[in-house]
């Protein structure tokens, strides 16, 4: 039987199942939780997860960086979520320099993007079109710019009043990336 998990954070609950190995799957959607894997999970926090998220939303930009992952996926899946892990918060690639640099296709890239069933933890959300603008992003566009924006903010500026405004305000402006 698969353990579930919900975490609070500004953007939704998020849901996540784990394994004895890491964390097998994250994000804001339990139905999809639920259909990305049928292998058990166990129960509680075995990894810290909910204590990283909540360090990770209040500013810490690095408390996810550590978390032990156990996704499902193909030895190339992996490949582009490891490169993605590299990625520091802050930063951002297009989905053309990621392919460059695993010497593989844009398309491949985003396809293995699309399947990463680990949200944040492996961050997604910072590939961006090669033109800098926000492309793609399976729980939505406005919540791909307010992570990317929440990112961006200093830990010190981030109170429950400017992250409110994050999430009324318009996607960030592009950010440029080497194409």
């Amino acid at each position: 039987m698969s353990r579930i998990q919900s975490h609070p954070s500004p953007l939704g609950p998020l849901y996540a199942l784990s394994s004895d190995q890491g964390v097998v799957a994250l994000g804001w959607s339990e139905l999809a939780i639920r259909r990305l894997t049928s292998r058990p999970g166990i129960s509680g926090d075995p990894h810290g997860l909910g204590a990283a998220l909540a360090s990770w939303f209040a500013g810490d930009l690095t408390a996810l960086d550590a978390l032990p992952i156990d996704p499902i996926g193909t030895a190339y899946q992996r490949r582009v979520w490891d490169r993605l892990r590299a990625l520091p918060a802050g930063q951002t690639t297009s989905y053309g320099a990621l392919a460059r640099e695993l010497r593989t296709s844009a398309r491949a890239v985003g396809n293995a993007n699309a399947r990463n069933p680990v949200a944040l933890i492996v961050p997604c959300h910072r590939v961006i079109g090669s033109d800098g603008a926000l492309t793609g992003y399976a729980y939505g566009l406005s919540r791909k710019a307010w992570l990317l924006d929440h990112e961006a903010a200093p830990a010190q500026e981030d109170s429950p009043a400017s992250r409110s405004q994050r999430m009324a305000a318009p996607a960030p402006s592009a950010r440029r990336v080497p194409a």
